[in-house]
């Protein structure tokens, strides 16, 4: 039995804790409850042994605490698991406590809350006032000071006890109790609980068939006849076999007039019992779209290569399958997963956005069954708990999720894929900030088995690592059932505009396009990749912009709409919003600066696309998909069904629209707006522009009926454009290899966004120079250092950032002086929290 445990905590610092284990065995991967810092913290133990701690200065003593629960009977996380969660912490320089919470999506089955015990100074209190007899001053109200004393003769005894019995018990509010321990009268201590996360239901179960004489004798008793509702119940029970849900037996009877009081009548009479029963998860509605997929037709001999190459695949095979739009990549996941499912194997699909893709989980419903499991952040905690749990006891071996997926506890994983693994989203933005496409890669090393990377627009990294052979290239260069690529026509805004002499939303061809679209009986798209409806707003006598209070950042002008805040609740009025922080503000009738009524509302978003196009097209059914009407998977259910069934036939939105969706009556596309982020500051601006061109180019044709894309642009000759027009992937890739590598920009790098910030400016200009000087006089060999200069957003949720820029050659070299600028930060006692590492960043925003 170890003496001692090293425990990883949820704690920004890059350490394991040591604890003594006081006769407790806990196992390596499990969790167990420390204390920390005048809390209880829940941890995960990654280490047992004999050794006692070393002090850091000679002769001084060290009390080490004890782990006081072992939350897990065995291991939650299996040795390659933990090995992944190292790996992370030491690929991101990331604390591996932080990195094991995210592996561990538990937080339903862990509850903390507030204790509180007499402190040694409210001792005090309570025995001057005892001595003395005499009032204390205070500002509180004479009503506050009996709450203050009775609080601290309920606690007099020592005992801890929570805050709810604490307030229910004194009257005492939460404010008091927090004052009370900032004056150090009480002490407060988190406590870490554990629950049951099952979500259950209840089931009625019939005990016995009752006939309807007089009276009956039921285990040995005799009860009086049924009256008709009873009688009503019991039939109804019986017609189900004995045993029927309580809220689905309910709602039957409640159709028939019989109240809900009958069914507890027969439970109390013996006749009916209730029990537990875990409730159904339903992963989600297969609708047309499933349905249609389980119909589907054979491969064709484009993916029976595919799904070849796929499946000879030995040990540690990482692929990118690259396929145009509407290849059908899909079904030879499908094909791919059915066959590792057939060895006895398991299976893992991400996908970047599980709200924009419901027909992906669908598809996989009706392949799979109940063997699938869905994790993602739209789950409640008690959902992604059991699914967690489902997936642990390997009742479900197919497992659908976005990133934080790529941790699932599956047992003998055959294939690891990731769809559409070009897209963002699989970048986390907090720490840790790792990259769940090349989690995946890593697991799937440690685990020896196939990873396929799927994309008709694959990431420069990736297509790189298969030019030089690090990943085999899978291709399907024609659509399915040999249709057609859609026609790719450029519309120069320039030449609108001197035609016209107005500047115009939406082009004269590209109105007269969607008319006629409409009047066939066709479906349009429209990408307007803005929210809102103006997304700056300035006075046109000063020249003020209006910014959020919070951010460096416009505030985005919306009208009153069909829109929904965070809650669900509709948001009525017009007001200008943050996007980054969800500052609302009313708009002002005349500038905050100078007085001047002369307000200017530039730039147009989606709700001015959708206005403008109600104006054009007054009969058709228009629809709109941005983050503003979609708050949730149910919302694009519902609009992906509106427009599956022909409800919509003119669908208006930002990038959503482009992501994923096969919707067979669109024939047109058309694109606004979307060169303005090639003049972004970011090197990645013209490989995402080029993505999405041809991501939301791939929504049209996709059914019998040939596709047409109209884009509208100002800059024609942009080597984006030329490319997007041909839908040459291949030329744009080695084109923008070419500058890349001229400027030594990733793939050709390595690359780490290293972010300082802090509410007051002038700290994050003190660590900033700290910083600078280390590294200027570290000069780390074969690492550039660019900055400190302010971030492209300087100020964000009240917060200052300044940033510097690593690049290096080699991986190792620039990890090492990560880890070292980490511990020369530590050593200056610089807050952890106020320096942000972001490994292989994709934004420098």
């Amino acid at each position: 039995m170890s003496q001692y445990c090293d425990v990883a905590l949820p704690v920004p610092l890059d350490r394991a804790f040591t604890y003594e284990l006081g006769g407790l065995e806990p196992e390596v991967g499990a969790r167990v409850v420390v204390p920390f810092a005048g809390q209880r913290l829940v941890g995960v133990v990654v280490k047992l042994h004999d050794v006692p701690p070393k002090p850091e200065v000679e002769g001084q003593e060290i009390q080490v605490k004890r782990v006081q629960q072992v939350l897990d009977d065995a291991a939650l996380l299996p040795d390659e698991l933990m090995e992944l969660g190292k790996w992370i912490a030491g690929y991101y320089c990331a604390p591996l406590g932080e990195v094991l919470r995210g592996m561990m999506p538990l937080t339903a089955e862990v509850r903390r809350q507030w204790v509180y015990k007499i402190g040694e100074q409210g001792r005090k209190v309570l025995n001057d006032a005892a001595v003395k007899g005499a009032s204390r001053r205070s500002k509180l109200s004479a009503e506050d000071q009996n709450r203050e004393y009775a609080v601290l003769n309920y606690l007099v005894s020592g005992e801890v006890a929570k805050a709810a019995t604490i307030r229910s018990a004194t009257g005492a509010n939460k404010a008091l109790l927090d004052a009370m321990a900032r004056k150090k009268w009480l002490v407060r201590e988190a406590l870490a609980e554990t629950r049951d996360a099952r979500r259950v239901e209840m089931v009625a179960v019939l005990e016995e068939q009752v006939s309807e004489s007089a009276s009956q004798q039921v285990s040995g008793r005799r009860i009086p006849k049924l009256n008709e509702n009873q009688l009503a119940v019991m039939a109804e029970l019986a017609g189900c076999g004995g045993r029927e849900l309580v809220r689905e037996l309910r709602g039957r009877l409640a159709a028939r007039g019989v109240p809900e009081s009958t069914l507890g009548t027969l439970v109390k009479r013996g006749l009916v019992r209730l029990e537990e029963t875990a409730m159904e998860f339903h992963v989600t509605s297969l609708g047309s779209h499933g349905k249609k997929f389980a119909h589907e037709h054979a491969l064709n001999e484009a993916q029976m290569e595919a799904l070849a190459e796929i499946t000879a695949a030995k040990g540690f095979s990482p692929m990118l399958l690259y396929g145009v739009t509407g290849s059908g990549k899909t079904a030879v996941y499908v094909a791919a997963m059915q066959r590792a499912l057939a060895a006895g194997k398991s299976a893992l699909l991400l996908v970047p956005e599980i709200g924009l893709t419901p027909g992906t989980a669908a598809q996989m419903v009706a392949a799979f069954g109940s063997e699938v499991a869905l994790m993602h952040s739209q789950l409640t905690p008690d959902e992604r708990a059991e699914q967690w749990h489902r997936i642990r006891r390997g009742e479900a071996r197919v497992v659908i999720g976005t990133r934080s997926a790529v941790f699932a506890p599956l047992e003998n994983i055959g294939i690891i894929i990731v769809d559409e693994e070009h897209d963002g989203s699989y970048k986390q933005e907090e720490t840790p900030r790792y990259h769940a496409r090349d989690v995946a890669v890593m697991r799937a090393k440690l685990l020896g088995c196939t990873v396929v990377m799927g994309s008709a627009t694959p990431s420069l990294e990736s297509w790189n690592n298969a030019e030089r052979g690090r990943y085999k290239r899978v291709q399907l260069l024609r659509r399915v059932e040999e249709r057609p690529m859609p026609a790719v026509e450029m519309i120069d805004m320039r030449e609108e505009f001197r035609a016209t002499g107005q500047e115009q939303l939406f082009s004269r061809r590209l109105i007269e396009e969607t008319q006629a679209t409409l009047e066939r009986g066709e479906q349009a798209i429209i990408l307007l990749n803005r929210r809102g409806y103006s997304f700056v707003v300035m006075c046109r006598s000063c020249g003020e912009k209006l910014e959020c209070e919070n951010c460096a950042i416009s505030l985005t002008y919306h009208k009153p709409g069909n829109e929904h805040d965070l809650n669900g609740e509709a948001r009525v009025g017009q007001r200008l919003e943050c996007h980054y922080c969800g500052f609302r503000r009313g708009v002002p009738k005349n500038c905050p600066k100078c007085g001047s009524e002369h307000m200017y509302y530039l730039g147009a978003g989606s709700q001015q696309g959708e206005e403008r196009l109600q104006e054009l097209f007054p009969g058709a059914r228009i629809g709109r998909m941005d983050r503003d009407t979609v708050r949730s998977r149910g919302d694009m259910e519902r609009l992906l069904g509106k427009l599956h069934s022909g409800e919509i036939n003119l669908l208006v939105g930002t990038q959503m629209i482009a992501k994923g969706h096969d919707i067979h009556g669109v024939t047109l596309v058309g694109v606004v707006g979307a060169d303005f982020a090639l003049g972004l500051p970011d090197f990645r601006a013209a490989e995402r522009v080029f993505q999405l061109l041809t991501q939301v180019s791939g929504r049209a044709g996709r059914g019998e009926l040939a596709g047409k894309v109209l884009v509208q642009t100002y800059q024609p000759e942009h080597y984006v454009n030329k490319f997007a027009l041909q839908h040459d992937y291949t030329g744009f890739a080695a084109r923008e290899v070419y500058f890349r590598r001229g400027a030594k920009y990733p793939p050709f790098s390595v690359l780490a966004n290293v972010l300082v910030q802090s509410e007051k400016l002038e700290e994050v200009m003190a660590m900033c120079v700290k910083m600078g000087r280390w590294l200027e006089k570290r000069k780390p060999e074969g690492v550039r250092v660019l900055g400190p200069a302010p971030a492209p957003i300087s100020r964000l949720k009240r917060i200052y950032r300044y940033h510097f820029l690593l690049k290096a050659e080699r991986r190792d070299v620039l990890g090492g002086v990560l880890r070292e600028l980490l511990a020369f930060v530590e050593r200056e006692e610089i807050s952890r929290r106020a320096v942000v590492v972001d490994v292989d960043a994709m934004h420098l925003m």
